[in-house]
């Protein structure tokens, strides 16, 4: 998945109902290329963290690649950084088995 511009209270829905869709499907690793995200507010974050957490119960997780700095440090601020496999690029994302 590919979010674009400001994940907040306006459009987390946008990026909510997409990432619940592929794990009732039973898609268990999740890779959120950040690349395109500008803005994340603690909606988008809460958004991001749920997925986690049944991606994890499903045996799975999340994985965030490609993220700007002003979204990057939103994460490091809420420690969030700490429970998500990051990497720099969608490519290294996708080639790590641990997510």
């Amino acid at each position: 998945m590919t979010p674009a511009g400001e994940l907040d209270h306006h459009t987390a829905d946008l990026l909510r109902e997409p990432l619940e869709d592929c794990l009732a499907k039973g898609f268990k690793r999740l890779v959120i290329d950040c690349a395109r995200l500008e803005f994340c507010d603690s909606t988008g974050l809460n958004v991001l963290l749920g997925a986690r957490l049944k991606a994890e119960a499903a045996g799975g997780g999340v994985t965030l690649a490609g993220m700007q700095p002003v979204v990057a440090r939103v994460f490091e601020i809420t420690g969030a950084d700490a429970v998500f496999s990051v990497h720099d690029t969608l490519e290294a994302a996708l080639a790590d088995e641990s997510g």
